[in-house]
């Protein structure tokens, strides 16, 4: 596996101030109770997340050791859509954990050919396993899919080591005709309000 390294400092200011400064401050979590206080670089933290994801798996360097870790949660500006703030969880690459992995739905252009489109429903799966064998996504291949096919968990690929902890039936998305899924956003467009 390759490594993902993001460098961390210790921060002692306000988050506006480190914000100011250049940087995008942040939490790494050890527990549910301990939790130390650090800023990242911007674009050392932007390039992990453009590759690997929210959900990314790292090592985390800071005062001169190596901690294994994935982003647990983060916060975007609400109109600027950039980073504010994230929080890593830190856990042995051993550890067993919870995640919600995003699906990377790939052959879309196969249904287009075919005047079909992708209506997902859900973009995530809960998943169970060993933090080491986490992937950033899991692969859903949708090219021979035809009208009225679901996408299941039979359609994920994914290490043996992870399992899917949502329901067995679980349907993820559905391939349905290009023009059946415009009347559906017709349908529910709202009203336009009386002119007074």
């Amino acid at each position: 596996m390759e490594e993902t390294i993001l460098k961390a400092t210790k921060r002692t200011d306000a988050p506006k101030t480190v914000r100011k400064a250049g940087f995008i401050p942040g939490v790494l979590n050890e527990s549910d109770t301990t939790s130390t206080s650090v800023q990242f670089e911007i674009s050392a933290l932007n390039k992990i997340v453009s590759k690997h994801g929210p959900n990314a798996k790292m090592w985390i360097a800071i005062d001169n050791k190596k901690e294994f870790g994935f982003i647990k949660e983060i916060q975007r500006h609400p109109v600027e859509g950039k980073i504010i703030h994230i929080s890593v969880q830190l856990v042995k690459m051993n550890q067993e954990i919870k995640m919600h992995i995003p699906i990377s739905f790939h052959g879309h252009e196969e249904l287009e050919k075919h005047i079909l489109t992708l209506q997902v429903y859900k973009s995530e799966v809960e998943v169970i396993g060993k933090a080491s064998f986490m992937p950033d996504s899991i692969l859903a291949d949708i090219s021979k899919k035809e009208l009225g096919d679901d996408v299941t968990s039979a359609d994920f690929h994914f290490p043996k080591e992870i399992k899917i902890l949502d329901k067995d039936d679980e349907i993820y998305a559905v391939v349905k005709a290009v023009k059946e899924v415009v009347e559906e956003v017709e349908e529910v467009a709202p009203a336009a309000a009386p002119v007074a």
